[in-house]
């Protein structure tokens, strides 16, 4: 999926990826007890941090990575009609492999 956004410096955009509605041993959770999942997909990505220095240090994640976020990490936004987060590199905590 395409975006027509493009976030500044050390910030990305990241879809959330829905979690399963069943539990391990098959009970169906509603909508309402779900927590929102903790982890998605990359859609866009800055250019990168400038340091004191002013050179650019070009981000870890890229576009398509899955990733790990804290979990109130971002602001949630809807481009395109669709809810995305936007957040600092530094709210990821990891690249899922």
């Amino acid at each position: 999926m395409s975006i027509n956004f493009r976030p500044l410096h050390d910030r990305v955009v990241v879809k959330r990826t829905e979690s399963d509605a069943k539990t391990a041993g098959g009970i169906i959770i509603p909508d309402t007890a779900k927590e929102k999942p903790v982890q998605g997909e990359v859609l866009a990505v800055g250019s990168g941090v400038v340091n004191d220095a002013g050179n650019v240090r070009p981000l870890e994640v890229k576009v398509g990575d899955k990733v790990l976020f804290s979990k109130y990490g971002g602001t949630e936004v809807r481009i395109d009609g669709e809810e995305l987060l936007i957040m600092r590199e530094s709210d990821i905590v990891g690249i899922l492999g």
